[in-house]
């Protein structure tokens, strides 16, 4: 199920990822469940859901980490 809008992330997203990551997100997840249709595209026995959403993450923490403060910050550099 592709998210239309932020406001549709799972409040696991919503309410821990800044706006800017939340985007990154949205769109990692709704180009994974287009490229991830097809069972034998995805690793193992995942659900397209669940793949899309380790595609999201897995974009999020290319340009975000979680600081000591354990919220989620731009990494440097």
């Amino acid at each position: 199920m592709p998210y239309d809008n932020r406001e549709e992330l799972p409040d696991s997203v919503k309410n821990v990822l800044p706006p800017k990551a939340q985007t990154i997100y949205k769109e990692a997840f709704n180009s994974a469940w287009d490229e991830y249709e097809k069972p034998e595209d995805r690793r193992g026995n995942a659900s397209r859901e669940e793949t899309a959403h380790r595609v999201a993450w897995a974009a999020v923490k290319e340009k975000y980490e979680k600081g000591d403060d354990d919220k989620w910050h731009p990494k440097k550099g």
